[in-house]
């Protein structure tokens, strides 16, 4: 008997290359490339709209249809369109979603359409651990594209009024506790906001977290749960004593950045991907300063990247051309230049952070990136969660954490115990 992987894979692989006349008329058999940041203005739609717009000027053979999806509805979107044979050419999908894209997608290993040596000449002029996070057992199945580290975001203003030096950032995380206390009891502002919780980006900042203070949420096999060690309760535990202060508030996502951004929160831990969002809230009315993530004691930081892979997905010949045409475009030394300057994420070409046509100069007068840079050689990869249930699996494991943090009990090691229990009976046997 075929089981459920083999029978979605089969009906994908049939469908893939079938397109109704009616739709192909309509889009010109325009490319569609499914992204997610076209879907969220605040981060990075309208640069990514610039770059597909100067593609389709260099390209004018190759018509593409950027179509907006949320990062939390792309892998249901995806299967539904691709059943349905309206699927996407090329896709961007979190790194976390990579395996699952191979295994019950059918996205496409670059090795198996590109030629050898476009794409060797390629990754040689990107970071080798951004492409490494594209590779599984192998193979590229997904060329890395906007990427960032936890950045410490900070109010220069906030933290004068509380009477701390901001050109002396907390490092660790006993500093975070000190200065967000002071910020709260002297403004009445949160002192800290993070996007540890309610990341509709998946779990990649709270790995992070966790492996900083010693832990690890997965097994390095991904076949067991560590989410409930000692380790990471010892994490949840100093994060919990600071919601309890009243100077850490249970504020997540979207409405974290928009509380940043006006100037409501002494700290936030957080993509650099919303770098921008803050920089234009800030502009004129106080002082952004960013600076890396903090560590537990003397323990290293561990920073975990956030952030995406563009996935080939048509299984067509000429199609897969015409999608590599536009993979290689958006990550070449201008699109980086586009993605760093205009959104906030990491340049992954070293020629572009190094050259005076790229991004150099605005390296110099925009310091807020150091952190991020200077965090890329220390990367820690976030580990992509194993089978079909990934999504509720990290679910539960950040709900739990939330509840840990912000909940009444302060006995969180049931609470966590339970939670991994439960995700671990989602995962493949």
């Amino acid at each position: 008997m075929l089981d459920r992987r083999t029978l979605l894979v089969s009906a994908l692989a049939a469908t893939a290359t079938f397109r109704p006349r009616s739709l192909l008329a309509q889009q010109q058999d325009a490319l569609r490339f499914y992204n997610y940041n076209l879907a969220s203005a605040g981060i990075g739609a309208e640069a990514t709209r610039k770059m597909l717009d100067a593609f389709a000027g260099a390209h004018p053979q190759r018509a593409v249809e950027g179509v907006p999806v949320p990062v939390s509805e792309l892998m249901g979107r995806i299967q539904a369109d691709m059943v349905a044979g309206i699927g996407p050419d090329v896709a961007q999908l979190a790194f976390s979603g990579l395996a699952y894209a191979r295994d019950y997608l059918g996205a496409v290993a670059l090795e198996d359409a590109v030629p050898q040596e476009e794409l060797d000449a390629h990754l040689s002029g990107m970071v080798a651990n951004g492409v490494r996070l594209g590779q599984l057992d192998g193979k590229t199945y997904g060329l890395a594209y906007v990427f960032s580290t936890p950045v410490l975001f900070y109010n220069a203003d906030l933290f004068r009024a509380a009477g701390l030096d901001p050109d002396a950032p907390p490092t660790n995380w006993e500093e975070v506790h000190a200065a967000a206390i002071a910020i709260h009891q002297a403004t009445g502002k949160p002192g800290l906001l993070t996007g540890i919780f309610g990341n509709t980006a998946g779990d990649w900042l709270f790995q992070g977290v966790i492996r900083s203070a010693g832990g690890r949420v997965l097994s390095e096999d991904r076949s067991t749960l560590m989410f409930a060690e000692p380790e990471a309760l010892e994490a949840l535990t100093i994060l919990r004593r600071l919601a309890q202060t009243g100077a850490y508030e249970a504020v997540f996502d979207f409405a974290a950045i928009e509380a940043m951004a006006a100037g409501n929160g002494g700290m936030y831990l957080q993509t650099s991907a919303v770098q921008n969002t803050l920089l234009r809230g800030a502009e004129g009315n106080w002082e952004l300063r960013a600076t890396t993530m903090p560590s537990f004691g003397d323990l290293p930081v561990r920073p975990t990247n956030s952030g995406s892979a563009l996935v080939l997905m048509t299984r067509d010949p000429a199609r897969q051309r015409a999608a590599w045409d536009l993979m290689r475009f958006l990550t070449s030394d201008w699109a980086y230049t586009v993605i760093t300057s205009e959104i906030g994420y990491l340049p992954l070409r070293p020629n572009a952070i190094e050259s005076e046509e790229f991004l150099a100069p605005w390296i110099r007068e925009n310091p807020l990136i150091l952190p991020n840079l200077a965090q890329l050689e220390r990367l820690e990869p976030a580990m992509p969660h194993a089978g079909p249930n990934y999504s509720q699996i990290v679910q539960t494991m950040v709900n739990a954490a939330e509840r840990a943090v912000f909940g009444p009990s302060d006995d969180i090691a049931p609470l966590m115990a339970d939670a991994q229990r439960r995700a671990q009976a989602l995962m493949p046997s």
